[in-house]
């Protein structure tokens, strides 16, 4: 995982604050898995789950490969990024330090509009 810097940080934890996020990563843990599948898997429609995929790579916690099926089928693996979160106030105080802006969390991040 790239630098844990204040934006960085939210942007993660944001990543991460969903049920349906979470679920997602915990599917994906056992190994690399199709949209549409992974959509039965969880339960959940593919429109909603590739909402929550675009969130959860952006943040670099999953990553996606196009591929295609003898019969020429595209289909979009994810699986997760190698990523590990050990927080301790130390790192969460370093962060802060870093924020873009001391507001109360709904700050974008540097260059971003």
């Amino acid at each position: 995982m790239v630098e844990l810097t204040g934006d960085r940080l939210i942007e993660v934890l944001a990543a991460l604050a969903s049920p349906h996020r979470l679920r997602v990563v915990a599917a994906l843990a056992g190994g690399r898995v199709y949209v549409s599948q992974l959509a039965r898997d969880l339960g959940i429609s593919r429109a909603l789950l590739q909402v929550h995929l675009k969130k959860l790579e952006k943040a670099g916690l999953v990553t996606a490969h196009l591929e295609f099926s003898e019969d020429g089928k595209a289909l979009k693996y994810y699986e997760p990024a190698p990523f590990s979160l050990h927080l301790t106030p130390d790192l969460v105080a370093a962060a802060a330090a870093t924020l873009s802006t001391a507001d109360d969390g709904d700050a974008l991040p540097k260059g971003t509009s």
